[in-house]
């Protein structure tokens, strides 16, 4: 069969998810497919670019679909390459760089852009935004806005939406005095209502945004560079930098020239085709749908869909009937759910609760005994179920206040027999019982290819447990195991011994050495982590340390919070530090203006709110070793006082701790490893419940217990041995330590992997040495002990260039 070529014009989120859907139906066999994107990389989740913004996420971690991605695909793509000019006649589009590509189908998929309202100034005399002003829609204005911001001491947004206020917290988070200033009567007026935006307004000045409401802007002050903000009422603010958030336009313009028909966008029929040509589909934010444009993800998705349908004809009855609107979001650290109408009509029932002081807001609109409006804020837990009912249009309980709140026991599971054929397993992707059992009868027996091919559990992946289950009711008891669930990391065909053996065989030291040589020369970001941390375990000092191939934890040694600073936690073994210490600790902390001082459970004291490029010199002045707060590492040796000064005390804990610290500080580890030490039974220290725990009995005599977990998760260890003094105690813990390095899957903690193994095969090889490698253990560890370094130490010796600057990282083309 002769190929058509499929010509996608948009390389965003709803093209390339359109390209995804298509290629899932067999369309790779249909069509030769070229795309043709605004922007110099790959696919990204726009959603996130606030993440960026903010500092929480570096650009790479936000790519979906990668360059490589394209090319395993045979998609030709041209990056970088806008679209200016759709011959529809001849069937031609050109791109601004003279690239021409025939079409035989059209996709159109160009997205939308940020609004800049036309206000006198905004603009220089190049017609471009004035220095100093910028819009926030895609990777180079995150670039921008973070660059400017390290250099303002005042910046103003314009709009006080989703957009404006992320753009306000991440300038905050960059050290900013930030005010907002917004037309409309209050904040985010298409999610909330009055009570709900005045609620996130009193949040917002909590946090220290200013918030300027019916304000408009008439003018953008300043000559060359901006300077403030001039407002009809007559007032004015100063600033300078200007972030604007006043909402986006869909990118139509190409629709137009063409001689589609355009009102607020391209113009669709319900199999999402341009009313004016049978051969030009457009999905997304430039498409419009019988009067709407949609903006949220869902809609997008579901319109990729119907085309995938139609354009490999899998389904030629395929149809797009429009979206309901209902979404979960965080505000600046607010968790908002918004479903339907904000406002209720005459005759609607109102369900309304508020709690100011928790910041509580929840409001349901009941019409005919059906949900068509929901406000919750602060307080979502309610939010999954009202977003079904919401969606599927659902009769709804006689007892309204149980839609806002549990009362009494939690209701009983449904069980999958009981679970209706058309309830939605996983709502982030709108998979339903039936569409899962649909795949299974195709032939997919994993749970990991119905998956695969349904996208369910893909999204939050808070659904993944259900979607096994499901997967396994419709495989009558007989799921297959799918091989690659052993595998150490999905890319490389191996389980973690035989991964161990080919990198030593082979020599592999680096990351990018073992996708070449293990995994085709193709690379998956999400393995990276992973492969470092096993690779460090296996070469210590020889590990080449490939910096993009760590977590941003690891590469600027410090716990990233969800405002995008990071904490500091120094060293103190067994929870003991000297005056001078605690003098430098508390300089520092009013030096740096730093927001909290927090004690944590590790005995240690967490300097919380650093930005990034201020880390160095935090650790400068602190004068200490760092504390491995931060990663999949040894972290602390919790201590009780030990026997110095408790009439109890059977051994010396607080000496035996700060050993254990000095040895085992910073060696990585597949998941975090907390110890803790305790001179007697009685267990002030909580040894039981650590990774590894050591009880002091008399004579001398400790008793080690492993995979103890006291957080989420709840397990007393389980007694390895009782050793003769504290050197053993040293080594048996350290020989433990060493076995789980090797032999745990990434992230798997202690208290999973000691009863997978089982404690009487884990006391055969530690203690007895039933497999003879007891000495191999005992110098893996010791090498990786002698290979560990101070990473504080890069405050003086950075390893890259800018491990500290707050400058964005973008793909490379």
């Amino acid at each position: 069969m002769t190929k058509r070529k499929l010509v996608v014009v948009g390389n965003g989120m709803a093209g390339a998810r359109a390209v995804e859907e298509v290629l899932s139906r067999g369309g790779a066999d249909q069509f030769d497919i070229v795309m043709f994107g605004d922007e110099p990389y790959g696919n990204y989740n726009r959603i996130l670019l606030s993440n960026i913004l903010s500092g929480a996420q570096d650009a790479s971690e936000i790519f979906i679909n990668p360059l490589d991605w394209y090319a395993e695909n045979n998609i030709t793509l041209h990056a970088g390459s806008p679209v200016v000019k759709i011959d529809r006649a001849a069937r031609i589009v050109t791109s601004e760089a003279g690239v021409e590509e025939p079409y035989d189908k059209l996709l159109i998929a160009t997205g939308s852009r940020a609004f800049i309202p036309p206000i006198p100034g905004v603009f220089g005399p190049d017609q471009k935004l004035k220095s100093g002003v910028f819009g926030f829609r895609n990777i180079d204005d995150c670039n921008g806005i973070v660059a400017q911001a390290q250099k303002s001491t005042r910046a103003a947004v314009i709009g006080g939406g989703l957009l404006g206020l992320e753009a306000a917290r991440g300038l905050l988070n960059h050290g900013c005095e930030v005010h907002v200033v917004h037309l409309a009567k209050h904040l985010m007026e298409m999610q909330l209502d009055t009570p709900g935006g005045a609620l996130l307004k009193a949040s917002m000045e909590k946090m220290g945004v200013n918030v300027h409401l019916e304000k408009s802007t008439t003018e953008v002050l300043g000559e060359e560079h901006v300077s403030g903000l001039a407002f009809k009422d007559g007032s004015t603010i100063e600033c300078d930098m200007l972030v604007v958030a006043a909402g986006i336009r869909p990118n139509a313009e190409i629709g137009r020239s063409a001689g589609l028909t355009v009102e607020r966008a391209i113009v669709v029929d319900n199999h999402m085709r341009a009313i004016d040509d049978p051969d030009v589909y457009v999905v997304g934010e430039c498409a419009q749908h019988r009067g709407k444009v949609y903006g949220l993800v869902a809609p997008l998705w579901d319109q990729g869909k119907v085309f995938a349908d139609h354009i490999t004809q899998r389904n030629l009855d395929a149809a797009y009937h429009g979206s309901k609107l209902a979404t979960k979001l965080k505000v600046m650290g607010v968790e908002l759910a918004s479903m339907g109408i904000t406002e209720p009509l005459e005759g609607d029932e109102l369900i309304q609760f508020s709690e100011p002081k928790k910041g509580t807001y929840k409001k349901l609109i009941v019409r005919d005994g059906r949900l068509v409006g929901g406000i919750l804020m602060g307080d979502i837990s309610k939010a999954a179920f009202l977003m079904q009912a919401f969606d599927r249009d659902s009769p709804l309980p006689e007892e309204r206040l149980s839609l806002l709140f549990d009362f009494g026991a939690p209701s009983q599971k449904v069980t999958i027999d009981e679970m209706p054929a058309d309830m939605q397993v996983c709502n982030c992707n709108g998979v339903t019982k039936s569409a899962i059992g649909a795949c299974v009868a195709s032939g997919a027996k994993t749970t990991k290819a119905v998956m695969d091919a349904t996208r369910a559990g893909k999204g939050c992946g808070s659904c993944k447990s259900l979607v096994g289950e499901v997967v396994e009711w419709f495989c009558g008891g007989e799921v297959e195991e799918d091989p690659s669930v052993h595998y150490y990391v999905p890319c490389v065909p191996l389980t973690k011994p035989q991964l161990i053996a080919a990198a030593r065989e082979q020599g592999l030291k680096s990351v990018s050495s073992i996708f070449q040589a293990l995994a085709g020369g193709v690379e998956d970001a999400a393995s990276k982590p992973a492969l470092a941390s096993l690779l460090a375990t296996i070469w210590a000092d020889e590990y080449e340390d490939e910096r993009d191939a760590r977590f941003i934890n690891d590469r600027v040694h410090g716990n990233i919070q969800k405002d995008g600073t990071f904490s500091v936690v120094p060293e103190m073994p067994g929870g003991v530090c000297t005056p001078d210490e605690l003098m430098r600790i508390a300089s520092v902390a009013v030096k740096y203006n730093v927001p909290l001082v927090k004690l944590t459970g590790g005995q240690r004291i967490d300097l919380v709110g650093i930005p990034k490029d201020q880390l160095p010199g935090v650790w400068s002045d602190l004068g200490m070793p760092a504390g491995s707060a931060w990663g999949k590492s040894y972290r602390t040796c919790k201590s009780c006082i030990g026997t110095e000064f408790c009439r109890f005390g059977l051994g010396d804990s607080m000496g035996l701790a700060a050993k254990i610290e000095k040895r085992f500080r910073g060696i990585d580890s597949p998941a975090k490893l907390k110890l803790a030490t305790t001179g007697c039974p009685r267990n002030c220290s909580e040894a039981l419940i650590k990774d590894v725990g050591f009880v002091a009995v008399g004579d001398g005599k400790w008793e080690i217990y492993i995979g103890g977990a006291g957080g989420a998760h709840v397990r007393k260890g389980d007694l390895m041995c009782t050793v003769d003094s504290e050197e053993d105690a040293i080594a048996l813990g350290g020989r433990f330590m060493q076995y789980y390095r090797e032999n745990a899957k990434w992230r798997e903690r202690t208290y999973d992997f000691v009863p997978r193994i089982g404690i009487e095969r884990i006391r055969a090889v530690i203690v007895d040495d039933s497999d003879g490698i007891a000495d191999a253990l005992d110098v893996a560890m010791q090498a990786s002990v002698d290979a560990a370094y101070d990473p504080w130490k890069e405050a003086l010796a950075p390893k890259t260039a800018n491990q500290f600057a707050s400058v964005i990282e973008t793909a490379e083309v």
